[in-house]
């Protein structure tokens, strides 16, 4: 029973963690909307690289159909108010990350214009930050060192994922040309487009990969998507992934079935007399049968149902102590147990029959 328990746990905890890890990335790209292009430049080779004045005049050529472009550069960065520090990600990015991501500030101001061109070390800071680094006070005009440079906090970014750790309420975000110093990075790789039409996507995309050849000459230089590619590209992966970590976490469950099998046929040996005196006062064969599968049926019954459960406080306490996001899911509650009645079945029928094919006489004389 205990190997039973011990499956049905791991693979309800193991499917929801996963379940709860991809809602939780598909419903930052959601958020997003279908209207969001992203441009990757993965080209190390070339000569030459597309500048964001180049993608502005681009979208300047066809603001029928480009509503803001903004360069992203991130980086991993600690943080440090007073004695407190924090490790988070930095993005670098202009004014028009404000549209293109539809990020706002719940006080403060957002990067201008005149931060990126002058180059102003000014920050803004999600909420969890607030919480972990400022203890909950208001973080606004107050300097902080990122990676040992000193910014002034402008603004506090709107809560967008109940203020949880590695999510969108903690990260900084700082003018991109700061950042780019900040990081030495002098190459801005990714860039975020909004388009006026999500029905529109696919020929802006064309236009932008026609642009984008004529300054690379190679079309694995560059990428260009949009959330929905994305999307249906994590589906895939995570539903693969999901089905993997539950095979693997159903071994135990084999294992369980095993010794389900070992402690039913030393039980038909051990009661080897009971038989006989069953058989010989007039049981049949499918009656020692059907007790034994029922008694391997209950065991593991038993033991799923007290895997589903712990499995259910495993995924509670996880999501309420924010150790990760999980998914409790029924349907996989569902098909666990069933799982472990199977496993009593296919793993007691062997004991079963053996128990079954007993000759009444040698069992009576059995010592």
């Amino acid at each position: 029973m205990l190997g039973v328990i011990i499956g049905i746990w791991a693979v309800i905890a193991v499917v929801g963690l996963a379940q709860g890890s991809t809602k939780s990335i598909t419903d930052r790209l959601q958020r997003l909307g279908t209207n969001l292009i992203q441009i990757n430049i993965t080209g190390r080779n070339s000569n030459r690289n597309v500048t964001y004045e180049e993608l502005q005049q681009f979208a300047e050529q066809h603001a029928e159909d480009i509503e803001a472009i903004a360069p992203t550069v991130s980086s991993s960065v600690t943080l440090k108010y007073g004695t407190n520090t924090h490790d988070t990600t930095l993005i670098g990015t202009t004014a028009d990350y404000s549209t293109v991501r539809d990020v706002n500030v719940s006080s403060g101001r957002f990067i201008l214009p005149i931060d990126v061109d002058y180059r102003q070390k000014v920050a803004l800071v999600g909420t969890y930050i607030v919480k972990d680094l400022f203890n909950g006070q208001n973080p606004i005009g107050k300097k902080i060192k990122i990676n040992g440079q000193i910014f002034t906090v402008v603004g506090v970014l709107e809560e967008r994922a109940n203020s949880q750790q590695q999510s969108d309420d903690d990260q900084v975000i700082v003018p991109v040309t700061v950042a780019q110093r900040l990081t030495r990075n002098a190459i801005i790789r990714n860039f975020a487009i909004k388009i006026t039409d999500g029905n529109r996507s696919e020929a802006v995309m064309n236009y932008l990969n026609d642009f984008l050849m004529k300054i690379y000459n190679d079309s694995t230089a560059f990428r260009v998507f949009n959330t929905a590619q994305l999307l249906d590209t994590l589906n895939s992966v995570t539903q693969t992934l999901t089905l993997m970590l539950a095979g693997i976490a159903a071994i135990s469950l084999i294992v369980g079935g095993i010794g389900i099998m070992n402690i039913m046929l030393v039980s038909v040996t051990e009661r080897t007399r009971e038989i006989g005196i069953r058989k010989a006062i007039g049981a049949k064969r499918r009656n020692i049968l059907v007790q034994f599968l029922i008694e391997a049926s209950v065991v593991t019954g038993f033991g799923g149902v007290v895997g589903i459960i712990l499995g259910f406080v495993t995924i509670r306490a996880m999501s309420k102590l924010n150790i990760a996001t999980a998914i409790f899911s029924i349907p996989w509650a569902i098909l666990a147990f069933t799982i472990s009645l199977a496993i009593g079945i296919v793993f007691g029928l062997f004991p079963a029959s053996k128990a079954s094919r007993l000759n009444p006489i040698e069992a009576l004389r059995y010592e």
